[in-house]
């Protein structure tokens, strides 16, 4: 069955993953790594861009 796919457009910076989780090189207890999750700055991790036409301009 085919997955719906979202029309805006994937984001440039991302290519779509968003959300990344980066190790910081210590360990747990139990021996696994302690990461970070981190979310792109250019699409606050949604993995998605508003066009520009849809933003709103003010001011002059």
């Amino acid at each position: 069955m085919p997955q719906r796919s979202s029309n805006l457009p994937v984001c440039r910076d991302c290519d779509g993953f968003a959300t990344v989780a980066i190790t910081t090189g210590t360990r747990h207890r139990g021996g696994s790594r302690v990461t970070v999750p981190v979310a792109c700055p250019a699409c606050r991790g949604t993995g998605h861009l508003v066009p520009a036409s849809a933003l709103v301009r003010a001011g002059r």
